[in-house]
């Protein structure tokens, strides 16, 4: 497997650490209707993963890839499925994704790009009655984006077959790996015995995936990157220190207060999401609610709106982070810190579309500091703070503040214990005149004369 680094270059500019400047989507070899619809969404120069890895899939090799996330991945390999596949060849490319957001995020995307192609894309995904899903694939489409489930149910049910697959891609791998696909991900890519070009993509890059790669690809290219996310650069982030009990408040201080035009909210818990919308609600506040519970019907009717523009804001869990893709996202904001920094980028990403400038803002908990330097570790900034200095936090609730009381006393408890522990075990200075010159003991000796007395008379 050969290795390919791109050079971070000598203090470039923000859009050199992005962009391969130096580059064009002409000179990477993609025929003219894809490149009327690149340059119909405003693009101009290739990112430098899609640089780097374009020509390598153009010229039919396997390829791992490896980018950071909001770099333009999904246009990496969209595109050269695009040039390398006839309209008319049908269920030739195979796309896995780990989450059904992605799939329509991904869908998306390849469709914008095919434009003027005249290739039909089409996703497949848990949730959606699988009867809408059959019509879909009856149509024959060229690409089909799907998580790992729902594609081996359609497989083996005979709707669809892997023998036609040319070109198979698996975006994400490193998620997939987290959330349990490893089983499921072998068992496809060994059902496509006609081992097609393959391409991997993925944030990271571990053992695990190096060893998926040497089984499943031929000959590999390895292409890393080191430009900065193209998501990170473009939005504006901030972070608001804040305590737990303080946060509804503070966001609704700071809707109020700045009026964002289309907000999305992330809570770490479905709970959290309904809590929050309910009390927004109570308070004036329009909010829509998205997470994992929903029905995909409801869930579709929400991101209609979004789309028409017929809500101001959604309230969602990480779920949504991965497939809100959604061109007016003015405002992005952490109502919960994610675990994961990756998952912080891409719910950032939700805004920032298109070429424009987005705003993300992050509420922090005093608990919560390693958290904040993790994600600023990852997308190599510093995250400067911000407050409000109308905005009065409100007192300590009670039962917090009984819970901090007790906490204090255990440890006052704690220390006077050891306190007296301490004392216990000095000398009495009393005694001190028995041993003059000498050593005080403290205990008895470590050893003892333990051997038995022979009384027996001879």
């Amino acid at each position: 497997m050969s290795t390919q680094e791109t050079p971070p270059g000598d203090r470039p500019s923000r859009s050199q650490e992005i962009f391969a400047e130096d580059q064009t989507f002409e000179a990477l070899g993609l025929s003219e209707p894809i490149l009327r619809a690149i340059a119909g969404r405003g693009f101009v120069h290739p990112t430098r993963i899609q640089a780097d890895l374009i020509p390598i899939v153009l010229r039919g090799s396997d390829c791992l890839g490896q980018a950071k996330t909001g770099t333009g991945k999904t246009a990496a390999f969209g595109l050269p499925a695009l040039h390398l596949l006839s309209k008319d060849d049908p269920l030739s490319a195979l796309i896995l994704v780990p989450t059904r957001e992605l799939a329509i995020q991904v869908s998306k995307e390849i469709h914008d790009f095919a434009k003027y192609t005249g290739h039909h894309v089409v996703p497949i995904y848990g949730g959606q009655p699988i009867s809408t899903q059959v019509q879909k694939l009856e149509r024959r489409p060229t690409i089909v984006v799907g998580t790992p489930g729902r594609v081996m149910d359609l497989h083996e049910r005979r709707i669809l077959p892997y023998t036609n697959v040319k070109y198979a891609v698996l975006d994400e791998v490193d998620r997939m790996l987290d959330i349990g696909f490893r089983e499921d991900i072998r068992r496809i890519l060994g059902s496509l015995k006609q081992h097609p070009q393959t391409v991997f993509v993925s944030a990271t890059i571990s053992p695990e995936i190096e060893k998926l790669a040497r089984q499943y690809l031929t000959n590999p290219e390895k292409i890393v990157t080191t430009a900065k996310s193209l998501t990170v650069s473009q939005v504006r982030q901030s972070y608001f220190s804040v305590e737990h009990w303080d946060k509804r408040p503070l966001l609704l201080h700071l809707l109020k207060k700045e009026a964002p035009a289309l907000t999305v909210v992330f809570c770490r818990m479905k709970r959290t999401v309904d809590d929050v919308a309910n009390y927004l609600a109570k308070h004036g506040i329009d909010a829509h609610t998205m997470h994992g519970d929903m029905y995909q019907t409801k869930r579709d009717k929400v991101m209609g709106k979004l789309r028409e523009g017929g809500l101001s804001v959604l309230v969602a869990s990480d779920l949504a982070a991965r497939g809100l893709d959604v061109d007016d996202i003015s405002h992005v904001i952490n109502y919960d810190l994610p675990e994961d920094p990756e998952v912080y980028v891409h719910r950032i990403g939700r805004t920032a579309r298109a070429g424009r400038e987005g705003i993300a803002w992050a509420f922090v908990c005093p608990d919560q500091g390693e958290l904040l330097t993790a994600i600023e570790s990852l997308a190599n900034i510093e995250i400067p703070k911000s407050h409000y200095d109308d905005f009065v936090p409100g007192p300590v609730p009670g039962d917090i503040s009984a819970r901090r009381e007790l906490e204090t006393q255990r440890k006052a408890a704690s220390m006077e214990s050891k306190s007296r522990d301490i004392l216990a075990s000095k000398p009495d200075p009393a005694d001190a005149a028995k041993f003059p010159g000498g050593l005080v003991p403290t205990g008895p000796p470590p050893k003892r004369l333990g051997g038995r007395l022979n009384t027996r008379r001879r």
